[in-house]
C-alpha cells in the first residue's frame, strides 16, 4: 500500500498500525490495560507521538508497581493511579513545593511547642469529629504548602469555634508573596504569618482554587472569615511531642513527598524506603494502630483518587528520630483563642453613572467620552483596575502599564513580566426605558 492509501485507512487502524510497529510485544500487551486506565482517568493525548511516550512511561510504571506488590514482603500496595503516565522526573516537577530553604527567613516570632498536660488517647482520627474538610487537589502547581496550612487552620478552627469552613488555597497562593512563592513553593509556618498580618483568610467558597497562580484579588482580602492568632513549631526530630500535638489538633508536617513508591501508593501502612529531604506539606489528621503497628494518618493534596480516597498511613515509631520520610523533621499548627470577625456586609454595585454600574468590586472604564464627558462605560472584573485606552482591555493594579497592540499588561516600562489583558464587559443598566429615567430625575 502506497502512502496515499495509508492516509486514507480510518484513523484507529492508523492507530493499531502504528502502535503495532513500534511497541514490543510485550508492551502491546499492555496496551488494552493502558487503553481502560485512559478512560478510567479522562486523559487525552494531542497526538500519537504524545500517546505513545506516555504510555511508555505508562509500562515502566506499571513493571515497577506489579514488581513491588508481587514480592509479597511490604505492609503497603501500589496501584497505578492518575500518575501512572508521568516519568517519575515529570510527577515530582508538577506535585511537590515544599521550601524548606525558606527558612532562612526571620523566625524571632516562632513559638516552640512545649508539651501537653493533658492524657494522651491511644488513638485519635480528627475526620471523625469533623475538623477536616473534603481532600482537595492541588494539581500541577507546586503549592501544597497552602493545602497543608489551611488544612491546619480549619481544623484549629472547628475545634475552637465548631464552626468547618474550607478556606482559600488561592488568597494564599496569590497574595502571600513574603517568603513564599505561589506554585514555586513554600512553607507552612509563612503562610500562617500572613493570615495573622492580613488579619484572617477568605474562604474557598469565595476565593475557589484555580490550580495556578494568579493576580491577588485585592478586594477579597478584606473578607477575613476565619482569623488564628498565632503558630507553633513542634521541636524537631521529638516524635513524642508530635504525637502530643496531633492529640489537641491537625498538625501541618514537611515530609519527603518524592519517591516513586509514595506517588503510587495504594493502601496499607506506608514504610519507605524513604529520603528525608523535605519536598512536600501534607496534614495529620491523627494516629492509631493496626495489629500492633503505630501509624500517622496524613492528608494529602492530589485528590481523592490517590492512596485511600487520599489519605495514607504512615508507620509511626519506627524507632529513627527523623521519622519516616522525615515527618518528624518540620511540624507546625496554627493557634486560635479568639472568635472570628462579624460576615463582612455584602459589597453594594460599583456605580458608573446616573444609569449605569458594575458588579460589586469591580471597576468602570470610560468605552466612549466626548468633549470629556463619558457617554458608554465597560465593566473590568477587577477592583481599582486600569483601563486600557483602547476600550477594550484593562489591568490589574499591580501590572498597570497597558500594551494595547500585544493586549498584555506590564509589570512598568521596560519589565517585560506581563500578563493578558483582561477583556471588559458590558455594564448593567438600572433603568429599563425613558419613563423610568424621568422618574429617577424627578426629585
Amino acid at each position: 500500500m502506497d502512502s496515499a492509501g495509508l492516509l486514507r485507512l480510518p484513523s484507529t487502524l492508523l492507530s493499531v498500525i502504528f502502535f503495532s510497529l513500534l511497541f514490543s510485544p510485550l508492551s502491546f500487551a499492555y496496551s488494552d490495560l493502558f487503553e481502560s486506565w485512559i478512560a478510567a482517568h479522562g486523559k487525552r493525548y494531542a497526538s500519537e507521538e504524545e500517546k505513545l511516550a506516555r504510555f511508555r512511561a505508562f509500562e515502566d510504571n506499571f513493571a515497577f508497581v506489579n514488581a513491588h506488590n508481587a514480592a509479597g514482603n511490604s505492609s503497603y500496595e501500589l496501584s497505578l493511579n492518575a500518575f501512572a503516565d508521568l516519568l517519575h522526573h515529570e510527577f515530582k516537577a508538577a506535585r511537590l513545593g515544599l521550601s524548606v530553604g525558606r527558612l532562612a527567613a526571620p523566625r524571632a516570632d516562632r513559638t516552640k511547642f512545649l508539651g501537653s498536660s493533658d492524657s494522651i488517647p491511644s488513638s485519635i482520627d480528627w475526620r471523625n469529629e469533623g475538623a477536616v474538610t473534603a481532600v482537595k487537589d492541588q494539581g500541577s502547581c507546586g503549592d501544597c504548602w497552602a493545602f497543608s496550612a489551611t488544612g491546619a487552620m480549619e481544623g484549629i478552627n472547628k475545634i475552637v469555634t465548631g464552626s468547618l469552613i474550607s478556606l482559600s488555597e488561592q488568597e494564599l497562593c496569590d497574595c502571600d508573596r513574603s517568603y513564599n512563592n505561589g506554585c514555586n513553593g513554600g512553607l507552612m509556618d509563612y503562610a500562617f504569618k500572613w493570615v495573622i498580618q492580613n488579619h484572617g483568610i477568605d474562604s474557598e467558597e469565595d476565593y475557589p482554587y484555580k490550580t495556578k497562580q494568579m493576580t491577588c484579588l485585592k478586594n477579597k482580602l478584606k473578607h477575613r472569615v476565619v482569623t488564628i492568632d498565632g503558630y507553633t513549631d513542634v521541636p524537631a526530630n521529638n516524635e513524642d511531642l508530635l504525637l502530643q500535638a496531633v492529640a489537641k489538633q491537625p498538625v501541618s508536617v514537611g515530609i519527603c513527598g518524592s519517591e516513586r513508591a509514595f506517588q503510587f501508593y495504594s493502601k496499607g501502612i506506608f514504610t519507605g524506603p524513604c529520603s528525608t529531604a523535605l519536598n512536600h506539606a501534607v496534614l495529620i489528621v491523627g494516629y492509631g494502630s493496626e495489629n500492633g503497628v503505630d501509624y500517622w494518618i496524613l492528608k494529602n493534596s492530589w485528590g481523592a483518587n490517590w492512596g485511600m480516597n487520599g489519605y495514607i498511613h504512615m508507620l509511626r515509631n519506627s524507632g529513627d528520630p527523623y521519622g519516616v520520610c522525615g515527618i518528624n523533621m518540620l511540624a507546625s499548627f496554627p493557634t486560635k483563642t479568639s472568635p472570628n470577625p462579624p460576615p463582612s456586609p455584602t459589597p453594594g454595585p460599583t456605580k458608573c453613572s446616573l444609569v449605569s454600574y458594575c458588579p460589586a468590586e469591580s471597576t468602570c472604564c470610560c468605552s466612549w467620552r466626548v468633549f470629556g464627558l463619558c457617554l458608554s462605560w465597560s465593566c473590568c472584573d477587577l477592583d481599582n483596575a486600569v483601563c486600557c485606552k483602547d476600550n477594550q482591555y484593562c489591568c490589574p493594579s499591580n501590572y498597570p502599564v497597558c500594551d494595547t497592540n500585544g493586549k498584555r499588561c506590564l509589570k512598568g516600562n521596560g519589565n517585560t513580566t506581563s500578563l493578558s489583558g483582561i477583556a471588559r464587559k458590558e455594564t448593567f443598566t438600572k433603568f429599563g426605558t425613558w419613563k423610568d429615567l424621568l422618574e429617577a430625575w424627578d426629585p
